[in-house]
């Protein structure tokens, strides 16, 4: 049973921290809504709110952001396995970057990385 009254404290804990960062944030926010909040140390006011909605053709971006921020991802553990792994871990790498460069050629061709 000390077990179960071990794990009742630590999520007492957790739940006491929680509602102290919370009471926190109540006490010391400046603005109650954050879209009404003058900008900190961006300088000038934002031109647009800042809900407005992004042109489609920044979807691009995001999606090739995310296709190499997965790569790096991934390399950062395999370079930690290599060693271990072998020779197979380099032929899956090269694998995982040739299915990525056929993405980016793909788009590339299309267009899609044209601004205008």
């Amino acid at each position: 049973m000390s077990g179960f009254v071990a794990v009742l404290v630590v999520l007492a804990v957790a739940l006491l921290a929680v509602a102290a960062v919370y009471a926190a944030g109540w006490l010391l926010g400046v603005a109650r809504a954050p879209w009404q909040a003058a900008p900190f140390s961006g300088g000038l006011p934002p031109p647009e709110h800042a809900f407005s909605r992004f042109h489609v053709r920044w979807y691009v971006v995001t999606m090739l952001f995310l296709a190499f921020d997965m790569e790096m991802i991934f390399m950062y553990p395999w370079t930690l396995v290599i060693r271990s792994v072998g020779a197979s871990a380099v032929t899956e790498m090269f694998i995982f970057l040739a299915v990525l460069l056929a993405g980016v050629v793909y788009a590339w061709r299309e267009g899609a990385l044209r601004w205008v």
